[in-house]
């Protein structure tokens, strides 16, 4: 079983910052790609930030310039850092990680923080 746990959430003014972190745990797996989702109440799960297992970055349109995702795979984690933020960011923001076990594949989600951007 692979856990993930988020941290890193919070309240910030417009145009601020905020880093959000996600680790990976559990006993012997491999992670390949690991991507960041966002959420707001009546709304689908959006996609924001995707990176590869080579590190091969890819965004959302309405986050890119702005946010900046990266890994560091001696920690099993992801960041997600996130510059000139606007009220419209706000929503849960949930880290998934995809990779294999002895068991097989595996695609799982962290339990999300909630980032509140404020006017």
């Amino acid at each position: 079983q692979v856990q993930l746990v988020e941290s890193g959430g919070g309240l910030v003014q417009a145009g601020g910052s905020l880093t959000l972190s996600c680790a990976a745990s559990g006993s012997s797996f491999t992670l390949n790609s690991w991507g960041w989702y966002r959420q707001v109440p009546g709304n689908e799960r959006e996609s924001v930030a995707f990176i590869t297992s080579i590190g091969t970055s890819s965004y959302a349109d309405s986050v890119k310039g702005r946010f900046t995702i990266s890994r560091d795979n001696t920690k099993n984690s992801v960041y997600l850092v996130m510059d000139s933020l606007k009220p419209e960011d706000t929503a849960v923001y949930y880290c998934n990680a995809g990779g294999f076990t002895p068991r097989g594949p595996f695609n799982n989600w962290g339990q999300g923080t909630q980032v509140t951007v404020s006017s």
